[in-house]
């Protein structure tokens, strides 16, 4: 079947019926991935044995609220990030995956007793002296931010070294591996 499009007084354009529908889908499918769900694949090893390398994942974009489509923030926001959520958000311009490991006002002790540590919620984290030396003024996570660590501690690059990630730069919650 074929459809009539009649646009600003011009002429009327014959639009098959398959190409509404493949344009219906595309806006679809846009939409989707803007604001509900989206695939992703991993890249490094930070999160090694949970996320390998190559590995596809699916975020759910709407687990702490409704993101910016081009942005780093939500625009809404109705829950959040709890410990061990695997959660998504921005840094300098490339998509991170790390786990939640404390949520704010969880209290935090430094050790430099065997190497330096950090522990939140009973669970003891390696530092280099470096990111001892960043973070031991910190007793707690700070309001609106959660402590994020890659479960593979000697790859990752996450909040021990570039500090606590604000819940509103938090994109999704990955829910299937």
């Amino acid at each position: 079947m074929i459809k009539y499009c009649r646009l600003y007084g011009m002429r009327k354009i014959k639009v098959p019926r398959y190409a509404l529908t493949l344009l219906t889908g595309i806006c679809i499918g846009i939409i989707i991935k803007f604001f509900f769900l989206d695939i992703l694949e991993v890249q490094g090893k930070s999160m090694e044995p949970t996320l390998s390398d190559g590995q596809k994942i699916f975020v759910n974009k709407l687990a702490y609220g409704i993101t910016e489509p081009f942005g780093s923030s939500r625009l809404f926001s109705w829950n959040s990030p709890q410990e061990n959520d695997i959660v998504v958000f921005l840094y300098k311009n490339r998509l991170v995956v790390k786990r939640c490991v404390a949520i704010e006002n969880t209290i935090l002790e430094y050790s430099t007793e065997s190497g330096y540590t950090l522990t939140a919620n009973k669970k003891e984290y390696p530092l280099t002296e470096l990111q001892y030396n960043l973070l031991k003024e910190t007793t707690s996570v700070p309001e609106g931010t959660i402590l994020a660590i890659g479960d593979n501690y000697s790859n990752s690059i996450d909040s021990r070294t570039y500090g606590f990630v604000p819940q509103e730069n938090i994109l999704g919650r990955i829910t299937v591996r």
